[in-house]
């Protein structure tokens, strides 16, 4: 049987990838099976539960209009416990049987800079994984457990590997790759290096199924429906994309029989993803921590925050993905109203605290795009401004410690942050930051549209935290 290995069993893997093949071994395909688990030692209590349960657990999916749905989700076969040697990883990477390597790390975590460089001077963990590499050592990085993984593999001359992106990255297999070779090259292993060039390949990929962390009530839902008392079980919401490049170096599930799709290129799926729904997501998150909503739902019902959305999407966005030089193949006003249906459904409950999460890597990666372009068109921005203007007023709250959650960003330099909105002037400080905005940072337009729509923050602000 061929295996597929996936790094990262969270939520989101488990919720999409693993139901894809889940789907088609239903079929009577069981040509491939999933093995899974961490590179770091978090999410012990699900992973204790997997390995109990033998891999499987049970998903409830929610629609829009209230319908439940629960499936017991059968392909992971095998889940490694963490050690911090990797042992157990590294042994399934290099095994022959082995011919996918999956990760879903988040954004954040490939340490990119605006340039696609690995941003060394930014992140100690990299350095020390750089380090424990050169040494021989693994680490907790995807750069350097894919490094440890791969080297074993060509120890054993165990052949071709694909090695698929499942992150709301940007050109996430081409992106996730350049790291990857440019880790390998700073530890000096050009032997791995020739390797890895000529032996694997790395898919983009577009990924889409709204997976809120799971909370105790989705086990006791689960309990209720079905009998089972599933430690390890979570939700999610029943829609469910994925658009793959067919690139794969050495074989791949048929997975296009259970509703993947399967493309030349991605990025038409991949901009309207990530600019109408990556985006707006963490724009309803912001504005929704800030007047006192706790669930995406909530802020999507709110007037004021829909209309921000929908208003940054219809103004400044569509137009630019769909021209008359390049028409977008994808219906971009109904994707839109689709997505605002899918974040209104009260039954996700997902929330502000999750979507909020690492706006240091999603203002450049989600945001700064759309205004790169409407600047480089003479367009105005007013409506694109407005999510860093949120995410500005959000990190002030953040400095005055008025966030009612931890506020985690794993790109962000707190010391840096707190800088910034203990500037003189906060805005200009903030349209100043080179991570966040790259070669726009200071530009005389990007800073004045952030200071018009911060002022539209400030009144929003005041005119809607009501909420208790």
């Amino acid at each position: 049987m061929n295996v597929m290995l996936h790094l990262g069993l969270g939520s989101f893997h488990r919720a999409h990838q693993a139901v894809y093949l889940h789907e088609l071994i239903q079929t009577g395909d069981t040509s491939w099976s999933l093995a899974g688990g961490n590179t770091r030692p978090d999410m012990a209590e699900t992973i204790d539960a997997l390995v109990a349960q033998g891999g499987a657990y049970t998903l409830e999916t929610i629609s829009p209009s209230g319908e439940h749905r629960y499936e017991r989700i059968t392909s992971i076969c095998k889940v490694i416990p963490w050690s911090a040697d990797l042992a157990g990883l590294i042994a399934q990477g290099a095994d022959p049987a082995t011919r996918i390597i999956s990760f879903t790390v988040t954004e954040a975590g490939y340490y990119l800079d605006a340039h696609h460089r690995l941003d060394l001077p930014t992140f100690a963990d990299l350095r020390s994984d750089v380090e424990a590499a050169k040494a021989g050592r693994p680490g907790p990085t995807i750069y350097a457990a894919l490094t440890a993984i791969l080297r074993e593999r060509m120890r054993r001359g165990s052949g071709p590997v694909t090695l698929l992106n499942c992150d709301n990255l940007r050109h996430n297999g081409e992106r996730s790759r350049s790291g990857l070779l440019q880790f390998i090259e700073l530890i000096g292993d050009s032997e791995l290096l020739t390797w890895v060039q000529t032996h694997t390949s790395s898919p983009n990929a577009m990924v889409d199924r709204i997976t809120p962390r799971p909370t105790t009530d989705v086990r006791e839902r689960v309990k209720v429906a079905t009998g089972v008392d599933d430690a390890a079980a979570l939700m999610g919401e029943s829609f469910i994309q994925w658009v793959i490049e067919d690139n794969f170096i050495a074989g791949r599930p048929a997975w296009e029989k259970v509703g993947a799709e399967m493309v030349q290129s991605v990025d038409a799926y991949e901009e309207a993803k990530i600019r109408l729904l990556n985006a707006t997501h963490s724009c309803i998150a912001w504005a929704g921590t800030l007047v006192g909503y706790t669930y995406i739902h909530e802020g999507t019902h709110d007037a004021a925050i829909r209309q921000m959305a929908y208003d940054y999407v219809t103004n400044d966005t569509i137009p630019v993905l769909d021209t008359p030089e390049a028409p977008c193949p994808i219906d971009l006003p109904k994707y839109r109203d689709v997505v605002l249906d899918r974040f209104g459904n009260p039954a996700i409950r997902d929330t502000n605290q999750r979507v909020a999460m690492d706006g240091f890597s999603k203002i450049p990666g989600f945001i700064a795009p759309t205004i790169r372009q409407r600047l480089a068109r003479g367009e105005s921005i007013d409506s694109v401004a407005m999510l860093p203007a949120l995410f500005l007023a959000y990190l002030q709250r953040w400095h005055a410690g008025q966030i009612a959650y931890t506020y985690q960003d794993q790109a962000m330099d707190p010391a840096v942050a707190h800088a910034m909105c203990e500037a003189s002037d906060p805005v200009a400080a903030f349209c100043a930051d080179l991570l966040l905005w790259g070669e726009l940072a200071g530009d005389a337009r990007l800073v004045n549209a952030v200071r018009r729509a911060h002022e539209r923050v400030a009144q929003f602000v005041s005119a809607h935290a009501v909420v208790a």
